[in-house]
């Protein structure tokens, strides 16, 4: 074991440990899976994977073995309330609009709506940088189209927020 991984089983509970493997996990794995991961016994793990899956953070698949993953839904809510705990109406009205101004200019140079519209026939397989732009290029076009979602949630439940009487 590396002197990392020691402190980390020092420093943090089985719990920790398990909630820290499962933030990265977007594929069902077996609580033998997370047990490994998260240094600790099978049995540790699946109690704090039920634990977690009865908080909402993490989802079950029934099943032999039984799998665990975590829940998109519950990280995109907390990140959702972070943004409008840590920034202004104005911030983020302002952020949505250079989002918004970098997903027409992704429209525009790639001829398309949306980054799953875009054929990647016109690129040659054997130039692997073109590719890797590609890519790259729809990644980043698909996380603007993420954020400026998160970020229209944020303006709404701050505005519900001033609306209620509730300091924002």
């Amino acid at each position: 074991m590396s002197d990392g991984s020691e402190r980390w089983r020092e420093d943090q509970t089985t719990f920790q440990r398990i909630y820290d493997t499962l933030v990265g996990t977007k594929a069902f794995a077996s609580a033998s899976a997370f047990a490994e991961r998260a240094d600790c016994s099978e049995t540790a793990a699946r109690e704090s994977l039920e634990q977690l899956t009865e908080m909402g953070i993490a989802r079950r698949r029934e099943g032999r073995p039984v799998g665990y993953r975590r829940n998109d839904s519950y990280f995109e809510w907390k990140r959702v309330e972070s943004l409008a705990r840590e920034h202004t109406l104005d911030e983020l009205r302002a952020r949505v609009e250079d989002l918004v101004a970098e997903d027409e200019a992704f429209q525009e140079h790639f001829g398309v709506p949306e980054p799953d519209a875009v054929s990647t026939s016109d690129v040659p397989v054997d130039d692997h940088a073109a590719v890797e732009d590609r890519w790259d290029n729809l990644n980043e076009w698909r996380t603007i189209r993420r954020d400026i979602r998160l970020l229209r949630r944020a303006i709404e439940q701050k505005g519900s927020r001033s609306d209620s009487g509730v300091r924002a």
